[in-house]
């Protein structure tokens, strides 16, 4: 959608703009805020114009991604609320937005750095920020986790496992699963036997903890 209009975009200019969110991502995660959007241009192999017309500068591109990392969120608690057992929806939700976090290094960066002062971005937050509570309430309520526990050890639990996964995920790709494993157990949240993954061996150890060790 175009922003303001609610028209959608031309294909060509859609493919643009997700082409330019992309590169975005993937340059945060690697070089952070320094990254500037004349080298998203280039590096999306695009005219700096193309950017510029969507985007005015790096804080309403972050804010574009931010709007789309909530909106995957707000979807993987829907999806995980349709599961009848209270306890089964919340390690759903648990374990999809841990792969999604594994699968996206930018996302801390991006929320460190968004705006959540736009009316828009904190209406969104705020609705995922009640799904996740209400599947906490849910499986609290129905004795499937730990009386304890709050939506807030949900955000805590996947920071933990993208901490993992962003410095392991290159030697021992899914290694964070294991530790989710550790954590949803120690919850109360039983894991399945089949989601168990081996632990790193001495060499990927080292890898992960001395990368520039020859």
């Amino acid at each position: 959608m175009t922003q303001g209009t609610g028209r959608p975009l031309r294909a060509d200019a859609e493919r643009n703009r997700r082409l330019v969110l992309q590169t975005a991502g993937r340059m945060l995660a690697e070089r952070g805020t320094a990254v500037t959007l004349n080298e998203v241009a280039r590096e999306a192999g695009v005219g700096v114009g193309t950017v510029y017309r969507r985007f005015p500068d790096l804080q309403a591109l972050i804010n574009t991604l931010y709007a789309e990392r909530l909106t995957t969120f707000r979807q993987l608690a829907a999806d995980a609320a349709q599961q009848e057992e209270p306890g089964r929806a919340l390690r759903h939700y648990l374990l999809a937005a841990a792969t999604r976090r594994a699968e996206d290094p930018a996302l801390e960066l991006i929320l460190e750095h968004a705006s959540l002062d736009q009316p828009e971005i904190a209406e969104m937050a705020d609705e995922l920020g009640r799904r996740v509570d209400g599947l906490v309430e849910r499986a609290v309520a129905a004795g499937a986790v730990r009386a304890d526990f709050t939506s807030s050890d949900a955000y805590n639990l996947l920071y933990m496992l993208g901490t993992v996964s962003d410095r392991t995920e290159q030697i021992a790709p899914g290694n964070w699963r294991r530790y989710a494993e550790v954590l949803l157990t120690g919850f109360g949240l039983q894991a399945s036997p089949a989601e168990r993954t081996e632990a790193m061996t001495d060499e990927q150890m080292r890898q992960a903890v001395w990368p520039r060790q020859p």
